[in-house]
């Protein structure tokens, strides 16, 4: 669809070239196919904005990811080949703040459409909520003052407002689909708020409300449900905890009923386990959906947030 379709930005062209890039198709990833369709075509920075963008798209665009599934999203580095396909695509859909290198790209890209789902929403400081320090790295950004939580697709009702500007950006820049676009974002919307519902309703009424999870990335969801949420690392998955820290969740196990440790599929999971270990607590998954693998407990966003539900109702428990 794009009409720049005819020729690749020298920028582009010149970073294939030093990476020994014969060709824009050599990869065989669904990621190599983006551009170059009668479709509309959109670049998703990883799968909570590829959920967005196909859903609210249905048959009118032509999705590719950045982000591969099984990949961890957080350190994700773009490629020559990925940057071209940048180039060759009508929109870019992202969320600054998660993924540095994504937004450097896109950043530097000529592309039309640059959606930044981060401006959509309001984004909210829950790095240091807890009032403990989660490791070093954590606490330098916190010194440079940006600590915004990037991880509000966990709250249905900002992933709503997100869906929402994503299709009138969609409308915008592809206005002969433009009612087809407010339709899909409609119905989108609505079941967002049904989940919104069955989780407010779901964890309503529990024995406690504190929960560990291997790093803080369910913040926006914790303050949505009325619950605590107490991270083994910070926003930073990769980051390790202190034994300080450590001591401190066995502590507030004790104090609170924590029952359980949440680890995730995309994570090591060998912190979590061997804090659970030295508590004597069970583990379980708690996916932040940032990436659907056959690891996952569903195959969409949708079962996957019900089945976090559940793994919550029973480490919290549900009455």
């Amino acid at each position: 669809m794009n009409v720049r379709r005819q020729h690749i930005s020298g920028i582009a062209i010149a970073a294939a070239t030093a990476l020994g890039l014969a060709t824009l198709s050599a990869c065989s990833s669904d990621s190599s196919a983006a551009g170059n369709t009668d479709k509309f075509d959109v670049v998703a920075s990883f799968y909570p904005m590829e959920f967005l963008a196909e859903r609210i798209g249905g048959d009118h665009v032509h999705v590719t990811t950045l982000t591969e599934p099984g990949q961890e999203p957080h350190d994700l580095d773009i490629s020559a080949q990925q940057r071209a396909q940048l180039e060759e695509s009508d929109a870019a859909l992202y969320l600054a703040g998660l993924q540095p290198a994504v937004d450097d790209a896109v950043k530097q890209s000529g592309i039309d459409t640059k959606i930044d789902a981060a401006e959509l929403t309001d984004l909210e400081d829950h790095g240091a909520e807890d009032g403990h320090d989660h490791g070093a790295s954590e606490a330098s950004e916190e010194e440079d003052g940006a600590h915004l939580d990037p991880h509000v697709w966990t709250d249905p009702v900002k992933y709503a407002e997100i869906a929402k500007g994503v299709g009138k950006a969609f409308a915008k820049a592809d206005p002969d689909h433009a009612a087809d676009y407010e339709k899909n974002t409609a119905a989108l919307v609505k079941q967002l708020g049904e989940l919104n519902t069955d989780l407010a309703d779901g964890l309503k009424n529990t024995k406690t409300k504190v929960f560990f999870t291997n790093h803080a990335s369910f913040g926006y969801f914790a303050e949505r449900y009325g619950l605590t949420q107490e991270a083994i690392s910070g926003l930073d998955p990769e980051s390790e905890p202190s034994p300080a820290r450590v001591r401190e969740l066995q502590e507030e196990a004790k104090a609170d009923g924590v029952t359980t440790v949440f680890y995730e599929t995309l994570v090591s999971d060998k912190t979590a386990k061997t804090l659970a270990s030295d508590a004597g607590l069970k583990t379980d998954v708690l996916d932040p959906v940032e990436g659907i693998t056959d690891k996952s407990r569903g195959d969409d966003y949708f079962q996957v947030m019900r089945a976090n539900l559940k793994a919550l109702q029973t480490a919290l428990g549900t009455k």
